[in-house]
């Protein structure tokens, strides 16, 4: 496919067939090239293949694990063992299809080698997501009409930037939620028009909702997608189609709560209301250009990786909007601009809460527009056809400066991305939770009889060394907020053994009395790493002696 519609060839259409719209054909021709060119195939699994070798070097021992990757990782792993939904009480805190999805793809390794099953290690299922977001985004880049090489440019952008590395490597529902988000553009914006398209498209923005919920806030820019891919004649049925589909698989979580008893509050239960109440009421983050806020922070982590798809891409999405009536390109990348539009909007939200795995949602839609931006002034530059009054030198200078443009862009991207993506691929910085878990397994007497306060990151990996599940080896949030934990800890703080002091949990303590007794009557006898980043692991001064 092209950026613009095809130019006219100078034939002349035989008087016994009617005209046919310059669009049509293109339409036509457009998935046929796309299914069997050979160049088309080449260049996206030679991304493909880039991308992967990029976000599966070090994938274990960079970024820095996270505690929500080890509660998403934990409820898989309960899950996949008959638990329920979660390791302790589910509350509705998020739809579960995203850590069910996860069980799916971890079992395989899960069942081979079951003390495999960390967050370090299963980090490499995250490498499927990975590469069927890449052939996503390509394939919607070429059904949205960008030229091969501009496909190229925005997958390549999606997948090597320095910020997509990083998060992309991370357990986060946002990444399959991403993945779902994709597979419904492209069947949004398929050129055959089938009405099951349409439908499916439907059924995927479902599936990526349910996975992340935050996913809801982009299903107009999708709909959008499908009102301009769709047939006149058959645009109400589509769009009907996709819209019930969408709507009948989102209520089967409100359906599963009803049918639970847990749809609203009540005595002795968890309920939906409540887990969206809190989702709600959460303490925003601040303004985001506020320097002294949260959400400036997260800004500015996301920055620190790379300004170049954040800020570029926004900054062309804009652009796109502002010139929609008079571009091709901008018409065709409507859904994708939209959709940045609608996600820095929230962002921009002064009471909202912002948190570092939001950008995952718009980094495909990012690296979409900004090559399609490049292609925009690239068409600008070297027009399609050259005016026959047109010297030569002319049409050789603007090819020149097209040239120069071209150069100037990777050589200002080149050596930041370089030195992002070497330090995703060198970079250590889950030693100290390798020798804290390492530490746990093999120096204390017992395990099964000890009680650990721990982050998620590391929970899985005492339950593998012998710590009993949820009661000996408990996520810290829940010595506090489950009463489930509470009432097995008549005494508080003094009925535990050890907690381990991650950042994490130093962070948040303060918020959760127990844990900050916990943390203020232990001494440390193992400390791991340096700094703000150190581990310690504290043994409680008073641990066993009212139990």
């Amino acid at each position: 496919m092209t950026s613009t519609l095809p130019a006219a060839t100078g034939d002349k259409v035989p008087a016994q067939h009617p005209p046919v719209p310059e669009a049509e054909p293109a339409r036509r021709r457009g998935p046929q090239r796309l299914r069997s060119s050979r160049p088309d195939l080449l260049l996206c699994g030679a991304l493909l293949t880039a991308i992967l070798v990029v976000q599966g070097w070090n994938i274990t021992d960079y970024p820095a694990l996270s505690d929500d990757e080890g509660t998403y990782l934990a409820q898989a792993w309960a899950v996949q063992q008959g638990r329920g939904l979660a390791h302790y009480t589910y509350w509705y805190d998020h739809p579960p299809l995203g850590w069910i999805q996860m069980a799916l793809l971890s079992w395989i390794p899960a069942a081979v080698s079951p003390g495999s099953m960390t967050v370090g290690t299963m980090r490499i299922t995250m490498l499927v997501i990975t590469g069927l977001s890449t052939v996503l985004v390509y394939v919607l880049g070429r059904r949205l009409s960008l030229p091969r090489w501009a496909a190229g440019l925005g997958t390549a952008l999606f997948g090597l930037s320095p910020l997509a590395v990083v998060l992309s490597r991370e357990i986060f529902l946002d990444n399959i939620a991403v993945m779902w988000l994709l597979l419904a553009f492209c069947l949004a914006a398929s050129p055959s028009r089938h009405l099951w398209h349409h439908f499916g498209a439907g059924l995927a923005a479902a599936a990526g909702v349910l996975t992340k919920e935050t996913m809801l806030v982009v299903l107009p820019a999708l709909f959008v997608t499908m009102w301009r891919h769709s047939h006149r004649d058959t645009r109400k049925f589509a769009l009907t189609g996709a819209v019930t589909a969408c709507a009948l698989i989102g209520f089967s979580y409100p359906l599963f709560a009803l049918l639970k008893g847990e749809l609203f509050p009540g005595a002795g239960h968890v309920s939906l209301w409540d887990g969206i109440s809190y989702q709600m009421s959460r303490p925003g983050s601040g303004f985001i250009l506020d320097a002294g806020s949260g959400s400036h922070g997260v800004l500015h982590s996301w920055l620190y990786y790379d300004r170049v798809l954040p800020l570029g891409g926004l900054a062309a999405a804009l652009l796109l909007l502002v010139t929609w009536r008079w571009s091709v390109t901008a018409r065709a990348l409507a859904g994708p601009s939209l959709t940045v539009a609608i996600l820095a909007l929230v962002a921009l939200r002064p009471s909202g809460y912002l948190p570092a795995m939001y950008v995952i949602g718009a980094l495909p839609f990012l690296a979409l527009v900004l090559a399609g931006g490049a292609a925009s002034v690239a068409h600008a530059v070297i027009r399609r056809r050259r005016a026959e009054s047109e010297r030569r030198y002319v049409t050789g200078g603007r090819y020149a400066l097209a040239a120069v443009l071209a150069v100037a862009a990777g050589a200002y991207v080149a050596p930041h991305w370089y030195d992002g993506d070497r330090t995703a691929v060198t970079a250590d910085a889950n030693k100290p939770y390798r020798q804290a878990s390492h530490w746990l397994s093999s120096e204390v007497e017992h395990p099964e009889d000890t009680r650990v306060l721990v982050d998620d990151a590391l929970w899985l990996d005492l339950v593998h060394a012998g710590y009993r599940p949820g009661l000996g080896a408990i996520w810290f949030y829940k010595a506090d907020l489950d009463p489930a934990v509470t009432r097995t800890m008549p005494h508080g703080w003094r009925d535990l053994d050890y907690v381990v002091a991650s950042p994490t949990v130093r962070r948040d303590a303060a918020d959760l009395p127990d844990v900050r007794a916990a943390i203020r009557h232990s001494a440390p006898v193992a400390t791991f790493g340096s700094g703000p980043d150190r581990i310690e692991i504290r043994r409680i001064r008073a641990a066993g002696g009212t139990r």
